[in-house]
């Protein structure tokens, strides 16, 4: 298919719901309806009256329990601080900022009932189709411009933000592959690595979907990914060391298989410091988004839900645009003119093929990596 500028494109066409998030004026009007909603048991903002009204028991709640949001995670930083000068009265704790998906459902598990277990989750499609048990149903007031394929149909789990799984490298320190066989090479010896364990981490889980879709496999199968990273093991050129601007910088890490706008993001901290070349390869392309969703057990429900409304803002999804990501409701922006056209237009162009795996698709390659992905590079 022709380059595209978002994922959306290629994944289901929109329609446009106009919302434009107001700020805390009004919410001490709504606080009769506050008491009387059971926020824990809400599924869209109608049930609190209107966004005032979430907002006044969100305030009233004071406190938001985030987990595993590094803040140079897709501009996550530019986030939380937007959310916390909006609701100044709405104290937000960051637990295991550095956390994998698997871990955050963990924390959920092991601190259920308590006052510091997660509100709200961000996790890998994998995680997330393995773990619905947790989640709470929620659809945003913008749900209608989110496509189809980018969320459950209840709202148990919604994709926010995506990219294409890129190579990041030190040009200093290797030759610029040009396409993903070349890191077999004995120029790579000791250098390639991905964000994580493949069977917990969303960014890895998608390596070895790019290595399956570059050699030949299927977003439902990986075993031609799961054998493209046994013969990058059985090289010696794969590193199991989790990828960081600190790894790269000391050249523990000069090759990363990463989501796009992470290679990017390593590039602009380490401006001065280290060359750092990002590229998508030709052919088929490995896209996919990051998923919301709310703890069925959060102790600040309202809060949690706030959340969700703000991610889903034109404000909000801007700030993914703005950190190099594709926000999930970029067309309807578009089409509505609330995008940051400028930065809509300077996204990397996708490969001529991209694949975006579905719920279905991504539960099989799971279930293939769970059994064979240790074995293959012990």
């Amino acid at each position: 298919m022709p380059s595209t500028r978002t994922l959306a494109t290629t994944i289901a066409a929109t329609a446009i719901v106009a919302l434009t998030l107001t700020g805390c004026s009004g919410a001490a009007d709504a606080a009769g309806t506050a008491d009387a909603v059971d926020a824990a048991a809400a599924t869209s903002l109608t049930a609190f009256g209107d966004l005032a009204g979430l907002e006044a028991a969100a305030i009233e709640e004071g406190a938001l329990n985030v987990i595993a949001l590094p803040r140079d995670w897709a501009n996550y930083g530019a986030v939380l601080d937007l959310f916390a000068e909006k609701y100044p009265e709405i104290t937000i704790t960051e637990a295991a900022p550095d956390g994998s998906s698997a871990e955050e459902i963990q924390a959920a598990e092991n601190l259920a009932g308590q006052d510091t277990a997660p509100d709200v989750f961000d996790l890998g499609l994998a995680v997330a189709l393995s773990s619905t048990d947790h989640f709470a149903p929620y659809q945003v007031a913008t749900w209608a411009d989110i496509p189809d394929a980018l969320k459950e149909e209840s709202g148990l789990y919604v994709g926010d933000y995506g990219g294409y799984l890129a190579v990041g490298y030190d040009p200093d320190a290797v030759p610029a592959p040009e396409e993903l066989s070349d890191l077999l090479g004995s120029e790579y010896s000791g250098k390639v690595a991905i964000n994580g364990d493949p069977t917990q981490a969303g960014a890895a889980f998608a390596a070895v979907g790019l290595a399956a879709v570059q050699n030949g496999g299927a977003v439902d199968d990986f075993q031609a990914g799961i054998d493209f990273f046994s013969d990058l093991n059985a090289a010696g050129n794969f590193v199991k060391i989790d990828p960081t601007p600190a790894t790269i910088a000391s050249g523990e890490t000069p090759v990363v298989l990463d989501w796009d706008y992470l290679n990017v993001g390593y590039g602009t901290q380490l401006e001065g410091e280290r060359n750092w070349e990002v590229v998508v390869f030709p052919g088929t392309g490995y896209a996919g988004y990051y998923n919301q969703a709310i703890n069925k057990d959060a102790p600040n429900p309202a809060a949690a839900r706030l959340w969700q409304e703000f991610l889903y803002s034109d404000e909000a999804q801007n700030l993914w645009l703005e950190g190099g990501a594709r926000p999930a409701r970029a067309d309807a922006m578009a089409e509505a003119g609330t995008i940051d056209t400028e930065l809509f237009e300077a996204l990397p162009e996708a490969p001529e093929t991209t694949v975006v795996p579905t719920a279905d698709e991504s539960e099989a390659a799971a279930t293939l990596l769970g059994e064979k992905w240790a074995a293959a590079v012990q």
